[in-house]
């Protein structure tokens, strides 16, 4: 998106802007600061409509969030998306424009055969072999021209695997969360839309990594991307089959569950807080002791949140409740 404001105004934003970022703590990277100017601009009304009602129901605004409103609302042209589109395109008409001549070539040959069956003649040899003569170079003809499409195919087998691998790895960078290979936050957003438009039943799982900050603070940050990567490992494990996890938050996973009961998406919390328990983190030095990994655990069903967002701020909620109750997991809205 591109803005065209006087110095002045532009000014002023840029001041709204960095107390946007310093309010919620976030770097000043190019996507914070895109989102938070077109977000202070008001520009973009989906993304002014969505931030300010997250902003009032107390959603953590990070780097992950952000990230999911710049791919929601800002990021629309997917020129490499397009790209490689075309060109499956510029494919596809090729292989239909061979296989309708084939197809021609396919009557044509055929007409002759009738045409060389009904001349062959075992009185007039010359009548005969003039129509064998026809009969031969038309079937050379039609050799040639189905070398050329064999020829397209054998492109057309090529493009397709160098579209397949470019497709795949757009599709990583916009999905897969680089640090910990789960789902970004906005694709638990597409996921559940979906869901809602099939009608099926949804819960949610929040496991919050609540010493992650003790972990960056006394190893150093490296030691907490560790950490995460190991938990979203056993996450992975755990969830692979039967939902969609993500990384929605700088230590929060949430993982999103179609046609699953509370009790049971418990069952599968209490796996993953189990897999956790067992990890070990060893110092090269060997004399360092590194604490246990600490999780907060909430489940949420919906009842009438309207999307992703609402429903994984229930769960954030019930795994703050368990934090405080000291519990293991905290079902929301459970007696």
């Amino acid at each position: 998106m591109t803005f065209h404001d006087p110095m002045a105004i532009a000014q002023e934003k840029m001041t709204k802007v960095c107390h946007f970022l310093e309010l919620h703590a976030l770097p000043p990277t190019p996507l914070n600061y895109q989102v938070a100017y077109t977000f202070i601009s008001r520009s973009n009304e989906p993304l002014t409509t969505r931030l300010e009602r997250d902003l009032r129901n107390n959603v953590a605004i990070d780097n992950v969030y952000i990230e999911q409103l710049y791919f929601e609302f800002i990021y629309t042209e997917h020129q490499e998306e397009l790209a490689v589109l075309k060109e499956v395109d510029n494919v596809i008409d090729e292989l239909s424009s061979s296989s309708s001549r084939t197809h021609q070539n396919i009557a044509i040959y055929t007409q002759s055969i009738r045409k060389c069956h009904s001349e062959l003649d075992a009185q007039d040899i010359a009548k005969s072999k003039k129509a064998l003569n026809e009969f031969v170079q038309q079937t050379e003809r039609y050799m040639e021209q189905q070398q050329r499409f064999k020829h397209s195919l054998q492109k057309a087998r090529a493009t397709q695997s160098q579209q397949y691998m470019v497709l795949n790895k757009i599709r990583k960078q916009r999905l897969i969360d680089p640090h910990t290979g789960l789902y970004k936050r906005h694709y638990l957003n597409q996921k559940t839309q979906l869901w809602l438009d099939q009608d099926k039943t949804l819960c949610a799982i929040s496991i919050q990594v609540d010493n992650l900050s003790d972990f960056s603070a006394r190893f150093g940050d490296m030691i907490g991307e560790t950490v995460l990567q190991r938990v979203a490992n056993k996450i992975k494990h755990y969830v692979l089959e039967s939902g969609v996890p993500g990384r929605t938050g700088k230590q929060e996973f949430t993982i999103l569950l179609a046609d699953i009961e509370p009790e049971t998406a418990k069952v599968i919390a209490a796996k993953i807080r189990k897999g956790v328990e067992k990890l070990k983190f060893i110092s090269n030095k060997g004399n360092v002791q590194f604490p246990e990994v600490q999780l907060a655990i909430g489940i949420a069903k919906r009842q009438n949140e309207r999307d992703f967002n609402e429903l994984a701020t229930q769960a954030a909620f019930a795994a703050q409740k368990a934090h405080t109750l000291g519990r293991d997991c905290y079902i929301s809205g459970a007696l």
